[in-house]
């Protein structure tokens, strides 16, 4: 998914900072994780941290929540109820994170990164991300 939005961004928001971020994902220098090319593109497109911050964290939630919404009894209008609370929790966490410093940087939950990992190679998934 990163490599997808480092095309999408190349093309809609091209920059020197992503051009230069692209060629190390291609070379092998860098991964090109998701967050990472939406850090580039909302970098190289001046946006302050907080807000770049808070609308990848949203756009997770919305993300999450549009799969509840269609793999579990989640209605329509639960999930928005489910996104207008997750604003005050998203508020929060961006604050919370201002507050960390580098020794935190890559805290992971282990059981949850594995799962990922398993997901996209599974021979049947409900959604391709």
């Amino acid at each position: 998914m990163g490599g997808r939005l480092l095309e999408i961004g190349a093309e809609v928001f091209p920059s020197g900072e992503l051009a230069d971020y692209r060629e190390l994902v291609r070379g092998g220098g860098a991964s090109g994780h998701q967050p990472l090319a939406f850090g580039v593109i909302a970098r190289s497109l001046g946006v302050p941290f907080e807000a770049a911050l808070s609308a990848y964290l949203f756009a997770t939630v919305t993300s999450l929540t549009q799969n509840a919404v269609r793999a579990i009894p989640l209605g329509q209008n639960a999930g928005q109820r489910v996104l207008r609370h997750a604003r005050d929790a998203v508020a929060a966490a961006v604050d919370d994170i201002a507050q960390l410093c580098w020794d935190d940087f890559g805290a992971v939950s282990p059981g949850l990164e594995i799962s990922q990992m398993r997901h996209e190679r599974q021979r049947a998934r409900m959604f391709m991300s």
